[in-house]
């Protein structure tokens, strides 16, 4: 019982399950394989960072009205946000042969969804800085899990030090559930059962890049639009204004086109493609960005295996991982994709940390 629980993963569900059982007294290793916290959180900075804005490449908002986890845990850790700006026309661009469309909404007819201002690596930061110096551990590859006759756990580890052998009371598996299937070899081997049920878990955001064009301002309101779009020619499916609060104005991006297509493209292409796009929809000031970032998650190992890249034909069915024989109880699976509700959201991977670490307290 004095062996630490071992979470795999530093992502929002991973460290949000360490902040709880941490809060209980229980002694935690967090091990992730990246250089950095936040798994599919990842804001980045333009021109002089915070003072100018944090621009995110993974998720974005959360929705106060039906996301009462976060809503919470936001208010708890006084973090600032501000609400997504909507006002104005949206854009509709239907074909090459079509003319592009200005449509106004009725008023209430786009659901209030918030954004932190920082970006949500302000969300990741705070409850990182509720554990104890040196609970995280970044650049560990967990590479194996075995459990011996007497139920012992051992958690085997790559870092830059070489190989570690971890003992573990308890692992919480708080990164996606293809990624524990294909990248975790357990000793002795999960059953058939569970691994076609963690296969059969697309990765959220997997299959998808995301880009975001940062201007000087968001001149696009000085026309009346809302910085808003649907196109069916793409690249980009959907657009959104991503400004900060003031200063910059910024316009993100989620891709139509498959992975496939964009690896084949190449990055230089693909981008040039989203400013042929973005000048379309809205303009020749939208040609010369500030700068462009772009994270395609289906090229991130961390995030993805060769069937993300598969498209998706309806939004996943999610929901908790069993386990049962000789690993019951010795793993517990988190991490959004495990989450009945709001899985995807920041929300899930909130609620799948909870659900994981009240398995862990009950069984203690």
């Amino acid at each position: 019982m004095n062996d630490p629980i071992i979470i795999v993963g530093a992502g929002l569900s991973g460290l949000h399950a360490a902040s709880l059982l941490t809060s209980e007294g229980v002694r935690c290793r967090v091990l992730e394989a990246r250089s950095r916290i936040g798994g599919r959180v990842l804001s980045e900075a333009a021109g002089d960072g915070h003072l100018k804005g944090m621009f995110d490449l993974g998720p974005t908002w959360f929705w106060p009205e039906h996301e009462p986890m976060i809503k919470k845990l936001v208010s708890d850790l006084g973090l600032p946000t501000l609400e997504q700006h909507t006002e104005g026309a949206m854009l509709l661009e239907q074909s090459a042969h079509e003319p592009i469309k200005r449509h106004v909404l009725p008023e209430g007819a786009v659901e209030r969804s918030v954004r932190f201002v920082g970006g949500v690596r302000s969300l990741i930061e705070a409850v990182a800085g509720t554990l104890p110096k040196g609970t995280i551990e970044l650049d560990t590859t967990v590479t194996a899990i075995t459990m011996d006759e007497n139920g012992k756990m051992l958690v085997e580890a790559e870092n830059d030090g070489g190989k570690e052998s971890i003992r573990a009371n308890t692992v919480i598996l708080a990164l996606p559930p293809r990624l524990a299937a294909s990248g975790i070899e357990f000793s002795p081997p999960l059953p058939g059962s569970l691994i076609g049920s963690l296969m059969d878990k697309p990765t959220w955001m997997a299959g998808q890049a995301k880009v975001v064009a940062v201007y000087d301002r968001p001149f696009w309101r000085d026309e009346g639009l809302s910085g808003g779009a649907m196109s069916w020619r793409g690249p980009l499916q959907e657009i959104h204004d991503a400004s900060p609060q003031a200063g910059y104005g910024a316009l993100f991006g989620f891709f139509g086109i498959p992975a496939k297509m964009r690896h084949e493209l190449g990055r230089e292409r693909t981008l040039k493609l989203v400013i042929e796009q973005l000048t379309r929809l809205f303009g020749p000031a939208a040609e010369q960005p500030l700068t462009l970032l772009y994270k395609d998650w289906s090229s991130d190992p961390h995030t993805a295996v060769e069937k993300d890249r598969e498209p998706l034909s309806s939004f996943p069915t999610y929901g908790p991982v069993a386990t049962a024989g000789l690993w019951e109880k010795n793993i517990v699976f988190a991490g959004t994709e495990t989450s009945p509700e709001q899985g995807g959201h920041l929300e899930g991977a909130l609620r799948s940390a909870e659900r994981a670490a009240f398995e862990v307290l009950k069984s203690r």
